[in-house]
């Protein structure tokens, strides 16, 4: 396989974890006898541009599909997320009624009803129907479509060029990585900006975070690896803030080559600290894979003498992760019983691979369960405030990553 980068060939693995269902694709019950397709999911890394990446074996309309069931208005801290970033922007650039606003991978338009809520023209683009559908029935105007140049070209026609392109949590999915930051460049407008929020490697790497890992992820971003990437595409780095959300990521500020803004000093700054950290170099990760397999084990045996003792364990949080996290090790529903999810649309299904039931929240006060086993970790904080009646039995949550940890309801400052 070449780089989808700079196209060199790749040779430097990162972690094979075997195989797995993608990570999205929810089983229904008229399904639960039909097989699931079971891939490699196998990560590699580029040491000419170093830019992290799963081997392709899946096309991304069979991932992104009229059934994606990742609805980003159920997490209540990645909406004040939302509505502080539109605030910023809307301050930091002089948004007013006359500029144009567009958001690539709107989902269910979490973002851009901020956007309208202060009478700015905005458009989200969104593959998959069942969140451009959630996005339209805010008012929101939506077209379903998998962004690139060309159809950047065809939105500059219909007079949407861009003041801001927003761009969260989807840099990373995209297969054609050249081609979609190409469109930035056309759809912006002469003094535009656009901004990409994803996960940093380097805390990834850090914090031992594999479960980020999956085939719906086909890359994985240094600030390193995105600058050569806009460099490649006719975008240039302006700025950059690191932000707390989803383990630890990067927002990044683009514009065209051509435009005007200077380089603010935060930029140099993590690039620096990038190399310190070794991002240049194999030996920087060679440490994932065998930090996956402890905390495997450690999963394992917490469930496994769960199990011995008598204790129930449930789940909450039926996120991708979560199913990484599962396949890998092996769980099924003997050790872990049902996992709990607010959305609606993953309710009354069975998480790939592992088919354990998915239930709504309502389920662990009826049954108190001994263990809640938080599966997006990075909602730990949002999860125990929400879940906090579990003390009045003595439950207690647990995570696994970065190691099996059992926490009170109380806010763990370790976390």
């Amino acid at each position: 396989m070449n780089c989808r980068g700079c196209g060199a060939h790749l040779h430097l693995p990162l972690i094979d974890l075997g195989t797995a269902p993608p990570s999205n694709a929810y089983v229904s019950s008229e399904q639960l006898n039909q097989a699931e397709q079971w891939v490699p999911l196998r990560v590699l890394v580029c040491d000419g541009c170093w830019l992290v990446q799963t081997e392709d074996y899946r096309a991304a309309d069979s991932l992104f599909d009229a059934d994606y069931a990742y609805f980003s208005s159920f997490s209540s801290s990645w909406l004040k997320h939302a509505e502080r970033y539109v605030a910023q922007m809307v301050e930091r650039f002089g948004l007013t009624a006359h500029s144009r606003v567009v958001e690539i991978a709107a989902n269910d338009g979490y973002l851009l009803q901020y956007v309208a809520q202060r009478g700015i023209a905005c458009l989200g683009i969104e593959p998959t129907a069942s969140t451009a559908k959630a996005a339209r029935e805010k008012g929101l105007e939506i077209r379903e479509l998998f962004f690139g140049e060309a159809v950047a070209a065809g939105l500059v026609a219909d007079g949407w060029s861009a003041d801001l392109m927003a761009a969260n949590n989807v840099l990373a999915h995209v297969p054609d990585i050249n081609d979609f930051l190409k469109g930035f460049a056309t759809l912006l407008k002469a003094d535009g900006v656009a901004t990409f929020e994803f996960p940093h490697l380097l805390r990834l790497m850090a914090e031992d975070q594999f479960d980020t890992l999956y085939h719906e992820h086909y890359s994985y971003l240094s600030l390193t690896a995105v600058q050569n990437l806009c460099v490649r595409n006719g975008l240039a780095i302006f700025d950059v803030e690191e932000l707390p959300t989803h383990g630890g990521s990067l927002r990044v500020f683009v514009q065209r080559v051509s435009g005007g803004r200077s380089v603010a000093p935060a930029v140099a700054a993590l690039l620096a600290q990038e190399e310190a950290s070794g991002v240049r170099t194999a030996e920087f990760y060679a440490s994932l894979a065998p930090a996956a397999e402890r905390i495997k084990h450690e999963l394992l045996r917490f469930l496994l003498q769960a199990k011995a003792d008598g204790k129930k364990v449930v789940g909450y949080g039926a996120a991708a992760k979560g199913n990484t996290l599962l396949n890998y090790a092996g769980v099924r529903g003997d050790l872990l019983a049902w996992v709990a999810d607010a959305n609606p649309h993953k309710q009354g299904k069975f998480l790939p691979g592992s088919r354990i039931p998915i239930v709504e929240p309502a389920r662990i006060a009826a049954e108190k369960p001994d263990y809640v086993l938080v599966l997006p970790w990075n909602l730990l904080a949002e999860v125990r405030e929400q879940q906090a009646a579990i003390s009045s039995w003595g439950g207690r949550f647990v995570v696994a990553v970065p190691k099996l940890r059992e926490l009170d309801v109380q806010y763990s400052a370790e976390f």
